[in-house]
């Protein structure tokens, strides 16, 4: 299993008038969480566009059990659960507050696609070799 953390300051344009995190952020906080994943194992979205391929998001499911507010530091705690196989990868997202109340989970799943043809590929070699050792 591979987990990362990452923190993210609620500032106010994410919230609705009663102080509390709009919902359709939560998708956001899931992407910042899935890049920084990315990130330290040394790529970028931006590294593995350049190997011509992308990585649609093509579902996505969100559970909302408290609220996020103004002004609150969250954790974004994104795991693979398993090494992905093919052409999916599944990223689990837990979200909690400074109290490490679990605030919401989310799951996202993206496909790697050959950005030439739009045709599913396997997950880059290299970027498999680095996650191969978390399993």
């Amino acid at each position: 299993m591979y987990t990362t953390e990452t923190q993210i300051r609620i500032h106010y344009a994410l919230t609705v008038e009663v102080g509390v995190v709009y919902q359709v952020h939560y998708a956001q906080f899931y992407e910042i969480g899935r890049g920084e994943a990315i990130r330290v194992l040394g790529y970028t979205y931006k590294d593995i566009e350049a190997m011509g391929i992308i990585m649609p998001v093509v579902d996505i499911h969100s559970r909302f059990l408290r609220p996020a507010k103004y002004d609150d530091l969250i954790t974004v705690k994104t795991t693979l659960r398993e090494l992905p196989i093919h052409h999916k990868i599944v990223f689990h997202s837990e979200i909690y507050n400074e109290q490490d109340e679990l605030l919401n989970t989310g799951d996202v799943t993206l496909y790697f696609m050959q950005a030439s043809n739009m045709k599913r590929c396997e997950m880059p070699a290299a970027l498999k070799e680095k996650l191969e050792k978390y399993f």
